[in-house]
């Protein structure tokens, strides 16, 4: 035979075999257990952790549960870390090449796992990827190589025998499958599209942020100074960094603006547009803009830095620390102008629930006025003043702390005096060191507030955390009392690239106008008769907001607020992003700020009534395009 030939026969052969190859179908999958009944079926419970059936989603005290396919999983979290008890599965024949499962969850081995059993023995074994203070509840895929099983009767067993901190274990989704397990795609090479980076909240380019600083109108562009370590993922060396936008949309990021010094490390602050120059930085009719900041150092101290160049460099006070060290780690100045008292005013955090404030007539040289508490609250004050909706001529002071708990009452200069107790302004797990704009002008009138969406998740992105998306705040007059609303900023319409109508039609269990909808940026705005409904839902990417009408409850992504409704009507308002879901209820009365991780491949909505029938009174969903890229909030919008 010629090497021609038999060249020939191997070519021949290869086709052949790989005609035989694709004559032969894949063995589909085998689902042990997706979680999805309302009891665990032929899976026996003992003990507590497990509770009676599996969980849908987070639990109470438990952080955002995410990572999980469906609406429920198995989670020993019943109870809390503290609870313990075993999950185990009916015998069932190992068929496949691999068992695959989503797990999330504490790293104990041998007390938080996902055992394999055989004859009563443990063949294979799997843990959660926690197993120290920090970490998320997020489910991963991983899975068993179990080729040399085949054919043998197995059990699967989930343990929780720890009551330490992650003593608690998360299962879903265990199958069995030819193929390993394949964890989801994440695009990490273009810059701002990244498969985590949200699309219409502020991030930094790359590494860690944290707190917003500094928020001051100037010449047309909002600043936002923010948290920043320049040199990592997580929190660290920390800088100013610097944003500028012209509609709190579009941010461009610019050079670091402060970098730590010989004081220290450069925590949080805020900024001001000093029009009368009262602090001398200012050449000729350039009003400097001045930030007043802490140094991080040994000890804690005030100081101040100014700018002339619209922001754009900044150069530190020789006279710093313009406030000596007071007590353990004061920090987080906050200056107002109080034009009555002709007076900067800075509302500035000591210790424990203990906050003060000072009175200066150059920034430089500060007079202590009163000591405050506010229970519950530390860090991050703002201190400013708001006119009553409807009474125009009727203004009040607000006390802010990071927590974005607040106090309303009146300033003379000298003194604030609360006419409230400590109030929530927002109910959600993902929401501080609140921050509103100084001098935007009076032309324009609003109070805009900006908030750390701090604990969000970003896995293998050159990023780490976001901002809250900006929101007006409007002071209201309610029945309980003076009350801070939170609503989008107007802005926002220019990002909207369609919309979605629908009006006085009813709501019964099983109807879904949303169902055509697909993708993953979302401004939606419903008004609903309550009816004989009993609870109101709205799904969105596989997270629920659900208002139950007898509680009067609104709860999103595991938090809940009290929420009244208004002669039988709610009123919603949901922000969806890639990486986070902010909800207001009646007009901004409550919010929920959160962050969640939605499976890629979920674009879904619904809008759905339980229990009876309501009525829309009006839905319109506007899809929106990034502020980014320009690009529609997914690869495609389905109507169809």
């Amino acid at each position: 035979m010629t090497r021609h030939e038999k060249r020939l026969y191997a070519l021949v052969f290869l086709v052949l075999l790989g005609c035989q190859a694709r004559a032969i179908p894949p063995r589909p999958d085998i689902v042990i257990a997706a979680f999805e009944g309302q009891d665990y079926g032929q899976w026996r419970a003992t003990g507590t952790a497990f509770g009676t059936g599996p969980a849908q989603g987070t639990l109470p005290g438990q952080k955002l549960v995410s990572g999980y396919k469906g609406h429920r999983l198995a989670s020993s979290y019943v109870g809390g870390d503290g609870a313990t008890g075993t999950l185990t599965s009916p015998l069932f024949l190992i068929a496949r090449r691999h068992i695959n499962f989503l797990i999330g969850g504490g790293k104990h081995p041998g007390t938080t796992c996902l055992n394999l059993l055989i004859d009563g023995r443990i063949v294979r074994t799997a843990t959660g990827p926690n197993g120290v203070p920090g970490g998320t509840e997020r489910l991963a895929w991983a899975g068993w190589d179990v080729a040399d099983l085949q054919g043998r009767a197995a059990r699967i067993e989930t343990v929780d025998r720890e009551t330490r901190g992650w003593g608690h274990i998360s299962v879903d989704q265990i199958t069995q499958s030819d193929a390993k397990p394949m964890g989801e795609a994440v695009k990490t090479g273009q810059i701002y599209d990244e498969t985590y980076r949200p699309q219409f909240h502020f991030t930094s380019r790359k590494n860690w942020l944290n707190d917003p600083n500094g928020l001051v109108f100037f010449e047309g562009e909002y600043h936002l100074f923010f948290q920043h370590n320049p040199d990592g993922r997580e929190f660290g060396l920390m800088a100013w960094g610097h944003a500028v936008s012209r509609d709190l949309l579009h941010w461009q990021e610019l050079e670091i603006a402060l970098k730590p010094d010989a004081m220290g490390l450069i925590y949080s602050g805020s900024a001001v547009v000093d029009w009368d120059n009262t602090s001398g930085f200012g050449r000729g009719s350039v009003p400097p803009l001045v930030a007043m900041y802490t140094a991080a150092g040994k000890p804690f101290t005030q100081c101040l830095a100014f700018s002339l160049d619209r922001g754009r460099t900044w150069t530190k006070y020789g006279g710093n620390p313009v406030l000596p060290h007071i007590t353990n780690e004061n920090r987080d100045p906050k200056v107002v102008w109080h034009a009555p008292s002709h007076s900067w005013v800075m509302a500035l955090y000591l210790d424990g629930s203990d906050f003060a404030l000072f009175s200066s007539p150059d920034m430089k040289i500060w007079t202590r006025l009163q000591t405050l508490t506010l229970p519950g609250c530390d860090e991050c004050p703002d201190f400013f003043e708001m006119p009553v909706q409807g009474s125009p001529a009727e203004h009040k002071w607000v006390f802010t702390a990071a927590n974005g708990n607040y106090q309303v009452g009146v300033f003379d200069g000298h003194t604030f005096t609360p006419e409230t107790g400590v109030l929530p302004s927002d109910y959600g797990a993902n929401f501080y060191a609140v921050q509103t704009y100084s001098d935007i002008p009076r032309a324009d009138g609003r109070r805009v507030q900006i908030a750390w969406m701090r604990g969000g998740e970003y896995p293998q992105m050159p990023f780490n955390q976001q901002m809250s998306f900006p929101c007006e705040l409007t002071l209201h007059q309610t029945p309980d009392g003076l009350r801070l609303f939170r609503q989008p900023v107007r802005e926002i319409v220019s990002l909207y690239t369609g919309e979605h109508e629908w009006h006085d039609q009813p709501l019964a269990p099983g109807d879904d106008p949303l169902r055509a909808l697909s993708g993953d940026l979302w401004d939606i705005q419903a008004e609903l008769q309550v009816g004989t409904a009993t609870a109101i839902r709205f799904q969105v990417r596989g997270a629920e907001v659900r208002y139950d009408v007898k509680a009067q409850t609104l709860t999103a992504l595991g938090r809940t607020a009290p929420l009244k409704l208004n002669d039988g009507r709610l009123a919603l308002r949901l922000l969806v992003d890639r990486t986070s879901l902010e909800v207001f209820g009646n007009g901004g009365q409550v919010s929920l700020t959160g962050c969640f991780l939605p499976a890629q491949d979920d674009h879904t909505l619904a809008a759905r009534a339980d229990g009876g029938t309501a009525k829309i009174v009006s839905l319109t969903v506007h899809p929106l395009r990034s502020a980014w890229t320009g690009r529609v909030g997914a690869s495609e919008i389905k109507t169809s």
